[in-house]
């Protein structure tokens, strides 16, 4: 009866080990695993981050190269504008000033004879402001003698700078040579140019 008793006791001490045993290595296992999972998700949110402050950083670089780039393309811009304004005050003021007195007195003529010549009409007339006219009225009213006879006339614009223009005294067509329409289109052909050349200029820095 004792030793029966004594196997019984050593039998439950030993399932009891043994099952204190799994139970222990199962713990173990899980914390393992659980551990894994932890460091998994960690990696994993590690690389996301990383990722993240890699996909930032080349956006902000992006936008700064773009922010340089507009700036740069602002700059030459503004210049271009200014070298444009500052050319078309120069071409009008040089304009202006070619047309002096004795040059109009050769041009007025010739482009009153080309007119009736082409249109075969006399019924013009030649606009002047009050100064330029004053100035030439006694030379055109010689050279244009028998043009003015037959129906040409002089008249004032003050709206005219300088130079001059020729038109059907209804006004339906006319001919702008006044210093202010030549000197559009000497800067409507330097513009262009001149952007030409700065965008040209750009692209070599």
């Amino acid at each position: 009866m004792d030793v029966q008793l004594q196997e019984l006791v050593d039998k439950i001490k030993k399932d009891g080990v043994e099952s204190a045993e799994a139970a222990a290595a199962d713990i173990i296992q899980k914390a393992n695993e659980k551990a894994a999972s932890i460091l998994e998700s960690a990696k994993k949110e590690a690389e996301n981050i990383v990722a993240k402050a890699e996909t930032e950083s080349d956006r902000l670089e992006k936008a700064a190269e773009a922010a340089i780039r507009q700036a740069g393309r602002n700059i030459l811009i503004s210049f271009r504008d200014a070298v444009e304004v500052r050319l078309s005050a120069l071409i009008s003021r040089e304009t202006a000033a070619a047309y002096s007195p004795d040059v109009l007195a050769e041009l007025i003529p010739q482009a009153v004879n080309a007119w009736i010549k082409t249109t075969g009409t006399n019924e013009l007339s030649v606009l002047l402001n009050e100064k330029d006219l004053n100035t030439l009225e006694g030379t055109l009213s010689k050279a244009l003698k028998d043009e003015i006879a037959s129906g040409v006339e002089l008249k004032t614009d003050n709206s005219i700078p300088g130079g001059f223009r020729i038109g059907t005294r209804d006004g339906g067509a006319y001919y702008d040579f006044s210093a202010e329409a030549v000197a559009d289109l000497f800067s409507a052909y330097l513009n262009p140019r001149i952007s030409t050349l700065l965008d040209s200029a750009a692209k070599e820095l």
